[in-house]
């Protein structure tokens, strides 16, 4: 007779295990497709964008190098480009293509009711 597993649930994931509640930031049809929109979450600019094949990102909103908003920026499926000077971010990791410091890249999805959540913990930095 074996002895009978006593492990809590979540055991797997630790004792320090965060469990964020999403930020709603609203509908999904509130940014275009091929745009971005800059929302204030607990006291930072985060810009969310919406690629034409449906995937969405968010990234800190301001351009390090002037303080460009990112929001307003071209985009493609990969990268946006700040409006101001034309540096490029990578959307799915806020790396910089042009040379700059990188922007913090943070997750986010679409729920079943089609509103944009964002985890503002666990953020990368590019």
């Amino acid at each position: 007779m074996s002895a009978p597993d006593t492990a809590a649930p979540d055991a797997q994931e630790g004792p320090l295990a965060v469990h964020e509640a999403p930020h709603r930031l609203g509908p999904l049809e509130q940014i275009p497709v091929g745009e971005g929109r800059a929302f204030g979450v607990d006291g930072q600019q985060i810009a969310v964008f919406r690629v034409r094949s449906g995937s969405v990102y968010a990234l800190s909103a301001v351009c390090p190098h002037r303080g460009g908003p990112l929001a307003d920026g071209q985009l493609d499926e990969r990268q946006v480009l700040c409006p101001l000077h034309l540096n490029g971010f990578e959307l799915a990791t806020g790396c910089s293509t042009t040379g700059e410091s990188p922007l913090t890249a943070y997750r986010v999805e679409v729920d079943g009711t089609g509103d944009v959540l964002l985890y503002l913990h666990g953020a990368v930095r590019g």
